[in-house]
């Protein structure tokens, strides 16, 4: 029996991680009810438009990144700067 409860997780610890996953959302994000909580569904919607928005994100800076790279001489000060910040 207690084989079984090891790899379950309690109504507690889900809890636990709803609130984790909420605090990881911006300030804007957080639309708490009259309990200061949302629904575990609504909160794991806004994750996910979170996370996809950091992924667009990431790939709009990659590709800002890459054409201010173009640009520049391979061999300036300015290049081996952003070189050493991508390391």
């Amino acid at each position: 029996m207690s084989g079984r409860r090891a790899g379950r997780i309690t109504d507690d610890e889900i809890n636990e991680l709803i609130s984790k996953l909420q605090s990881l959302l911006p300030e804007s994000s957080r639309r708490r009810g009259a309990t200061g909580r949302s629904p575990a569904s609504k909160l794991l919607k806004e994750m996910c438009s979170y996370i996809k928005s950091l992924h667009r994100e990431v790939d709009d800076l990659s590709e800002r990144l890459s054409e201010l790279m173009a640009t520049m001489d391979s061999n300036s000060p300015q290049a081996d700067i952003i070189r050493s910040l991508l390391r």
